[in-house]
């Protein structure tokens, strides 16, 4: 655990130093093309079903539903609520950036199953009876790079199980690099 958390430190500072230009530009791309605030603070589930602040660089507008990808798809079109650069930066994962913060804070990891909305009680739940609530949050977690948004709530929490019974440094770096590729793919992003 204090290994993993000096790597989450020590990758979270380089990442911020080498990312700087790209949240400085998407910074002023959001607050330039949209009235309100660039960052968006998301209550989210943490460590121990904890709720916690997240922030993103804000991809929609102001009043956009506080609701799951998955579920907006089925209830409206997700389009109609993008920011002008917001569909761009989704699909660079440039909005994912202010999470840094969160891994710094320590209420966040690099690798582990990303944190649910506070309102998504079937994985909450599913995740509490699999003792995944017990992992710390990430940016990044094998149920990310095994399909993201596109697979269904049992199948995400079987690979957050996967990853709590099987984690290792080698799985989180495995994990980060499989990442990096598919970001750069822009595989498995919905908007």
């Amino acid at each position: 655990m204090m290994l993993k958390r000096l790597l989450d430190i020590v990758l979270t500072i380089t990442g911020i130093i080498v990312l700087l230009p790209f949240i400085i530009v998407t910074y002023l791309l959001v607050k330039l093309s949209s009235t309100g605030p660039a960052l968006y603070w998301s209550q989210r589930v943490g460590r121990n079903n904890q709720i916690f602040l997240m922030p993103k660089f804000r991809s929609m507008r102001i009043g956009t539903p506080q609701i799951a990808t998955h579920l907006m798809n089925q209830q409206v079109n997700p389009d109609a609520f993008l920011t002008p650069v917001g569909s761009f930066i989704r699909k660079t994962s440039l909005d994912e950036l202010p999470q840094l913060w969160s891994v710094l804070k320590g209420d966040m990891s690099i690798v582990g199953p990303r944190p649910a909305l506070f309102n998504q009680d079937d994985l909450i739940t599913l995740r509490t009876e699999n003792n995944v609530h017990s992992l710390k949050p990430g940016i990044t977690g094998w149920a990310q790079i095994n399909g993201r948004d596109e697979i269904p709530i049992p199948s995400k929490v079987a690979l957050d199980t996967y990853y709590l019974n099987h984690q290792s440094l080698w799985l989180d770096f495995k994990i980060i690099i499989m990442t990096i590729v598919k970001v750069l793919r822009r595989d498995n992003i919905t908007h």
